[in-house]
């Protein structure tokens, strides 16, 4: 999903760069939702991983 924020990262700086305002706003939009959606699910991750912890060997 990183990889997924960064792509359109890359295109709306891309689109901004040629003058196209709609689709670098767009792009630059989707690539900041995807990107706190990964920090979300990084986080939950971590607070799941922390309380169930490792199983005994």
């Amino acid at each position: 999903m990183l990889g997924w924020a960064l792509t359109f990262l890359v295109v709306a700086l891309i689109a901004a760069l040629f003058g196209f305002g709609g689709i670098a706003g767009a792009s630059a939009g989707i690539a900041q939702i995807l990107f706190f959606i990964f920090v979300v699910l990084f986080v939950i991750a971590m607070i799941v991983r922390a309380f169930k912890g490792r199983p005994p060997v």
